[in-house]
């Protein structure tokens, strides 16, 4: 069973900026973002396409840079960067389905000659309903991780998998 040092200050801020990036995505892009090109009508309705792009270049980031982070530097930010990355590739294949989704949805309008009712059906069941879910429940999960950032830990899960340290049974167990 290995040990981890308590994190210092400067460990902690950087374990910190994954997450912050991961939520900044999910609720200013995906939420924010989101809403304010929807409620202009279908004039803007074109420019949709930004939420996913720019969501992509965060996810993008989160995993090339959790790539990057040495365990030398400290296990503490790089289980961190780890847990982000975990959730990341989890939204980024969220967001291929979205993508995948609404482009077959386009060209079946286009070439197959679906009803434009139908396509927005497909899209929003298919595509929409699946991303904005789990844009809720990821924001609960990292939101959590955050947390576990600020107070200088890791979830119980994360201490097994990234770093192979079982947690000590608590009281209430």
């Amino acid at each position: 069973m290995t040990h981890f040092a308590e994190p210092t200050e400067t460990e902690i801020a950087r374990a910190k900026l994954p997450h912050d990036i991961f939520l900044s995505n999910l609720i200013g892009n995906h939420i924010l973002v989101f809403t304010a090109i929807s409620t202009f009508g279908p004039t803007y309705m074109k420019y949709l396409f930004l939420v996913p792009l720019i969501s992509f270049l965060a996810l993008g980031y989160t995993y090339w840079r959790s790539s990057r982070v040495k365990r030398e530097e400290g296990e503490f930010v790089w289980a961190h960067w780890q847990v982000a990355r975990r959730w990341s590739r989890f939204f980024m294949m969220i967001l291929l389905l979205l993508v995948s989704v609404s482009t077959l949805g386009v060209l079946g309008h286009m070439h197959l000659g679906m009803m434009k009712e139908a396509v927005y059906a497909m899209i929003g069941g298919l595509g929409i309903l699946p991303t904005l879910v789990s844009v809720l429940v990821l924001i609960v999960i990292e939101s959590d991780s955050l947390h576990h950032a600020r107070m200088g830990t890791l979830p119980k899960w994360a201490l097994k998998r990234f770093l192979n340290i079982d947690s000590a049974p608590s009281q209430d167990d």
